[in-house]
């Protein structure tokens, strides 16, 4: 098992192996997997709700009309389409592809679930970003809230996994424990647990990559 103590070792040296930039860098984790047989097309793809708040949050777009899209928007989300908006993406495919492509999550009013299918779907789809349905009478503004402080974790047919857990003007105390829900995340996932966990990675994004290897 890969524990916190590992953890803040590595991070700690990853700070140590960076180049100081005019601009803060990312902090990134990768897991190197072990003992899966990706022939057998092993995927994942999970939202984890980091608990520390980097200061670049994930952008989000809310497919919604009336009192939920009012909401929305007073919630501040980086983009809202209503149903006239999707109806027009329906046809414009290169638009929809863009809306696609710009978005980290995507939350949807149950009620559009199936406009969004058919609008948006072919291009959300294959990014794994099809949307978290809201029911109607949702508290939109803590969902969104809790979406902007998570990273998506997405692997297909691949022995390692990686996602963003901040940046370099975090402490090393938040950026361990942003690492720690990711791994608790994907163990959970993964058909033996931390046993199918090899080694981990930390690397910021001007540094060299510092691992330590899962001895058990």
């Amino acid at each position: 098992m890969i524990n916190e103590v590992q953890l803040k070792e590595l991070v700690k040296n990853a700070r140590q192996e960076s180049t100081k930039r005019n601009f803060s860098q990312s902090v990134d984790l990768t897991l190197i997997l072990k003992d899966i047989d990706i022939k057998k097309g092993f995927s994942l793809n999970e939202v984890v709700s980091l608990p520390s708040q980097s200061s670049t949050q994930a952008s989000i777009c809310v497919v919604a009309s009336g009192d939920m899209g009012s909401r929305a928007k007073k919630a501040e989300v980086d983009k809202v389409i209503e149903q006239d908006e999707l109806d027009r993406l329906s046809t414009n495919k290169k638009e929809a592809k863009n809306v696609a492509r710009i978005y980290d999550f995507f939350l949807s009013d149950t009620a559009l679930m199936a406009n969004v299918g058919r609008s948006l779907g072919q291009f959300l789809g294959p990014r794994g970003k099809m949307p978290a349905p809201v029911p109607y009478g949702a508290p939109i503004e803590s969902i969104v809230e809790r979406f902007r402080n998570s990273v998506r974790v997405r692997v297909r047919n691949q022995l390692s996994i990686s996602a963003k857990i901040g940046d370099e003007k975090m402490d090393d105390d938040q950026l361990v424990s942003n690492a720690v829900a990711v791994i608790s995340t994907i163990e959970k996932k993964l058909p033996q647990g931390e046993k199918n966990i090899k080694d981990a990675v930390v690397k910021f994004t001007m540094g060299r990559p510092v691992k330590s290897t899962n001895k058990k």
